[in-house]
């Protein structure tokens, strides 16, 4: 009898981990050589020597298990996603606490989930506290995060159909698509074909955007830092936000362009609501997306006129036209859950003397942007799955007998789609409700507890300064509160759909 082959099962969890640790302790020395350049020696040293240790721990591990891997294949490498959120932040942190010397470890530890999230909560305020290469750091830690879940979304979550994959997939939330290399096994070849194509397109953007807001006047490190925010959408700055940078209204122009690449991913994924459609007015998202960014603006721009109509400001054109690029920058930038503000942000408070409302930016941040790219948020396809879902309903109430005229490609989405989508949506609600409750047990009160939460679980930070009647200090929030809110953050990173899978048995028996 012919001898029966087994088939290998793809190499993933502690070796992709141990990988992504390998590369961490390698980035250290960006810092340490910056910090060198600049004559601060005890920062410096601080990176370099982290690196070693990093390095030298990764060698002895990878060198102790030798063959002995588990071959846990596509969990595997979620598993990994979740280690790297949670635990890689401790050796993160390392460097960052040793250079500053007057900061609690928890403190660096949160702000490196912070940071490899990509929610850029800034728990230290003020800018001038840390020197040059850290905030190098925290922008390159953001960078990473981004790039990590740019790859994630394509060779982790699509083949599990979770991440927003799960509303047009065709297979079910938690179970593998068909997918070529992963019907066969190897799930490291599938990460390695989308780490190929999609790292050289994140990293050329980022490089031209570098060198875009250089050439409109910013100085190379406050560029280098923003640039790498911007495509990461982590809102991580060196200067405490646009509004101090040289490159003024130029270049909040090309970083508006810039962030549409997490409105859509019709870039970076084949996995589309109209099979085949590969131009960007079809894609569903898009257009919600450029929906969303046009008509809030005008609503909050007419509501600025009509305040400034009755105390007579309406004649100043030119502060007019600052409060409505204001409102379109500041849109878009918390829809990506990037959290940028503008520098013309304020300018309507100005021209009409009403405050603007925070819950417009919590609503954008929530919505967040497109499956498969940097944003975080419940994501665009889930609300237009939704909608979908609710127009046919409406139909359905005036012509019980109709039959759905949509076309085949969405078929899918108005039936199981919106299902799922809904489900999502009272996990998110879920998690709100807990989060804010706990934090609210541990001395926030209402409304931190629930712009803290929703910050976390939408990753995006600047909320925390922006949203509410006052910013929100972060260190002087109790210990528990921060352990709590670096478990929102990283199940906002996640979802709760991938948490739950890791849990299902039928995922690992698959």
């Amino acid at each position: 009898m012919p001898r029966k082959h087994k088939k290998k099962k793809g190499r993933a969890a502690l070796p992709l981990f141990l990988l992504i640790w390998g590369i961490a302790a390698l980035a250290m020395w960006v810092p340490a050589v910056h910090a060198l350049v600049i004559d601060d020696h005890q920062t410096s040293q601080s990176f370099f020597y982290s690196g070693i240790l990093g390095l030298m721990l990764v060698a002895v591990i990878g060198l102790s298990l030798g063959d002995k891997v588990p071959q846990y294949g596509m969990p595997g490498q979620l598993l990994s996603l979740l280690a790297t959120f949670v635990v890689l932040p401790v050796f993160l942190a390392m460097p960052v606490s040793d250079a500053l010397g007057n900061t609690r470890f928890l403190n660096a530890y949160f702000d490196m989930v912070s940071a490899i999230t990509t929610t850029g909560a800034d728990i230290y305020n003020d800018p001038m506290r840390l020197p040059p290469s850290l905030h190098l750091w925290r922008g390159m830690v953001g960078w990473m995060g981004g790039l990590l879940m740019l790859i994630a979304a394509s060779a982790v979550l699509a083949p599990l159909s979770l991440g927003g994959f799960e509303v047009t997939a065709r297979g079910e939330p938690g179970k593998r698509a068909a997918i070529p290399f992963v019907e066969q096994g190897n799930a490291r070849r599938l990460l390695g074909v989308v780490t190929k194509n999609l790292a050289p397109i994140y990293i050329g953007l980022t490089f031209v955007l570098w060198l875009l807001l250089i050439v409109v006047g910013d100085t190379s490190f406050v560029a280098l830092v923003h640039a790498m925010s911007v495509m990461s959408t982590s809102g991580i700055s060196a200067i405490g936000g646009l509004e101090n940078g040289n490159s003024g209204l130029g270049g909040e122009m090309i970083i508006f362009l810039f962030m549409f690449f997490a409105v859509s991913r019709l870039t970076f994924s084949t996995d589309t609501l109209i099979t085949g459609a590969r131009r960007l007015d079809q894609d569903p998202e898009f257009r919600l997306g450029l929906m969303f960014i046009l008509v809030v603006p005008l609503m909050l721009f007419l509501r600025h006129w009509l305040a400034a109509f009755e105390v007579d400001a309406t004649s100043d054109f030119g502060q007019a036209l600052r409060s409505l690029w204001g409102s379109l920058f500041t849109v878009l930038s918390f829809l990506s859950t990037t959290g940028f503000e503008s520098s013309d942000w304020d300018a309507a408070q100005r021209w009409s003397g009403l405050e603007t409302p925070g819950m417009i930016l919590i609503g954008m941040a929530m919505v967040g942007g497109g499956v498969a790219t940097t944003a975080g948020g419940v994501k665009l396809l889930r609300v237009y799955a939704l909608y979908l879902n609710g127009m046919r309903e409406m139909e359905r109430l005036m012509h019980p007998s109709s039959v759905s005229g949509e076309a085949r490609g969405r078929q899918r989405l108005q039936r199981n789609g919106a299902y799922v989508a809904w489900v999502f949506f009272m996990l998110f609600a879920l998690s709100l409700a807990v989060i804010s409750t706990t934090l609210s047990i541990f001395g926030a009160n209402f409304e931190q507890a629930l712009i803290l939460s929703i910050a976390a679980l939408s990753t995006t930070g600047p909320l925390i300064d922006l949203a509410g009647s006052a910013p929100i200090q972060l260190d002087i929030l109790a210990a528990p509160a921060k352990m709590v809110l670096c478990v929102a953050m990283v199940l906002g990173r996640l979802e709760t759909l991938a948490l739950i899978a890791l849990l299902s048995p039928n995922l690992w028996r698959s």
